[in-house]
């Protein structure tokens, strides 16, 4: 399938500007997750402003799309995504972990409109994800559940359980997102703990899987549509990605997993991303 430049270009631009508001919610001299919110930018932009139904307006629309962000420690990368979607003001990203705000540290369904579940404890994502994508097929609503999970994330139990489960109820109607930015909190995941080779794995469990340029937008949203044609099984999407995607001092750095701007990092990561 071929897509318009200016459907590629558009969503570019709007990651760009998504990952200048992941540095604004993160501020200056407060620790923020921005390695993991930037390598999945482009990804997550593909979702909300090119595949997903759903509605700013209405977020609990009964036919919407759902998408679960399982490594919930990257939340200023959805609350940056749906701020720039209209659920809430951009201003308000300014206020992110805060005490009183609304826009925690990780995602709070009860307090955040947008968010489906609160995630963040990592593994259980892709478990909520195949609830709802059950419940679903239950209610014979047509729409598609999309979790993103990090590679080092999968080193949890919970995700290896769900993924047998999801192939054993044939949920093709859940997609799984792979961020794999090789890179976890204390270091290369090689080093710490190992979870390659990755595809292998997910076919064995009985998905369909795709590998892709996490940074291309072409690749990411043909992904996307072609998921959409899988029948009888669950899909994952391979994203290779480098950490702190966007930003030169950031870029496949450990130290930025959840790292603190200066006033003048935080300077030049802006300017960097205008």
């Amino acid at each position: 399938m071929s897509y318009s430049e200016e459907l590629l270009r558009g969503l570019e631009i709007k990651a760009r500007q998504i990952r200048k508001d992941v540095v604004i919610s993160i501020g200056v001299g407060v620790a923020g997750h921005i390695g993991g919110a930037n390598s999945a930018a482009d990804i997550v932009t593909a979702l909300y402003f090119y595949k997903m139904k759903h509605d700013p307006k209405n977020p609990k629309m009964k036919d919407r799309d759902r998408f679960l962000l399982s490594k919930g420690h990257v939340a200023i990368l959805q609350y940056a995504t749906l701020a720039e979607a209209g659920y809430f003001p951009i201003e308000d990203l300014k206020t992110t972990k805060e005490i009183g705000s609304y826009l925690q540290g990780h995602p709070d369904a009860r307090k955040t409109p947008g968010i489906e579940a609160g995630t963040g404890s990592l593994g259980q994502g892709l478990s909520i994800g195949l609830g709802m994508a059950l419940g679903l097929k239950a209610d014979k609503i047509d729409r598609k559940v999309y979790v993103l999970v990090g590679d080092g994330e999968i080193a949890e139990g919970q995700i290896w359980e769900a993924a047998m489960a999801a192939s054993a109820f044939k949920a093709d109607n859940l997609v799984a997102i792979l961020d794999k930015n090789t890179l976890q909190a204390n270091g290369a995941i090689a080093d710490r703990f190992d979870t390659n080779p990755i595809s292998p794995k997910w076919e064995s469990f009985g998905w369909e899987v795709m590998e892709i340029d996490g940074h291309n937008m072409e690749e990411i949203i043909s992904a996307l549509d072609r998921a959409g044609d899988i029948k009888e099984k669950p899909t994952v999407i391979i994203a290779n990605t480098v950490k702190g995607k966007g930003i030169s001092f950031t870029e496949n750095i450990v130290s930025y997993h959840n790292g603190m701007l200066t006033k003048e990092t935080y300077k030049q990561a802006l300017e960097e991303l205008s």
